[in-house]
């Protein structure tokens, strides 16, 4: 069944309008796990995407209820306004959580890439705001150190995402204490304590590899749960950035059922 946008609100007032698009399907379960979405894009995706992501389909089709949030909207993937609109969907499902998964859906914040790096300030924004309403969170190459530094970094003209990566950073801070805030770039965070255990994933021949690595090891520092997932070379992962899917959807997906199952015990 094919995905689709609406406007989502629970009666308060914000700024801009809230789109979400739930991706339906026949397997859904009625107790699994509930998965508020972010996509990826560079931080330069254009308000309401037409194509689905593959990876929040093929949630859906094992039985997640997948909502995926527009959080770019009208505020040109800026931040704080980006971020607060993905906090904002968030709470929206946390008050009417029934309506989607029941009382005992597990709730995860999920993202790719610039979506990675939104799921990753939400999860923190909610151990602040939301304690205990987070069961975990998805993190597949998140976008998340603006300083674009680190060894494997190197390699990103070869995909062709140096300059979007570059032209991205610079359109989502939009401001020097944007540049610092934990939300925005949370590899700078200081206080990883306390927030959702996370399921990481990269590949070994991916640009982001190196500060996403480093992330999860900073995250079980704090005394996070921490699971991670490493592609080897040539597994099409980078085919995330183009919004392609591949054969290692199926196992970011046996990994995700996996890592909610360990989190209910």
């Amino acid at each position: 069944m094919a995905a689709h946008w609406q406007e989502f609100s629970n009666g308060r007032s914000v700024a801009t309008p809230l789109s979400v698009r739930f991706y339906e399907s026949e397997n859904r379960l009625e107790a699994g796990p509930l998965v508020l979405y972010f996509g990826g894009g560079a931080f330069q995706q254009a308000p309401l995407p037409v194509a689905e992501r593959p990876v929040a389909r093929a949630l859906a089709e094992r039985g997640a209820m997948v909502v995926e949030a527009d959080y770019a909207g009208a505020l040109d993937n800026a931040f704080p306004e980006a971020l607060e609109q993905a906090f904002a969907v968030l709470g929206c499902i946390c008050t009417r959580r029934k309506q989607f998964g029941g009382g005992k859906s597990q709730l995860f914040v999920a993202g790719e890439e610039a979506g990675g790096n939104i799921a990753a300030g939400v999860a923190l924004k909610a151990r602040d705001q939301l304690p205990g309403q987070l069961a975990g969170q998805l993190l597949m190459s998140p976008m998340i150190d603006p300083q674009m530094a680190s060894g494997s970094m190197r390699t990103a003209g070869d995909i062709g995402m140096l300059r979007r990566w570059t032209d991205g950073w610079s359109r989502y801070l939009q401001s020097a204490c944007s540049f610092i805030h934990p939300y925005a770039a949370p590899c700078l965070c200081s206080r990883l304590a306390g927030v959702a255990p996370a399921l990481v994933m990269t590949a070994e021949d991916d640009p982001l590899h190196d500060e996403v690595e480093d992330y999860a090891k900073r995250l079980i520092l704090a005394d996070v749960e921490v699971r991670t997932h490493v592609f080897p070379p040539g597994s099409g992962w980078t085919n995330i950035y183009k919004g392609e899917g591949g054969a290692w959807v199926t196992s970011v997906c046996d990994e995700f059922a996996s890592f909610a199952a360990q989190l209910k015990h």
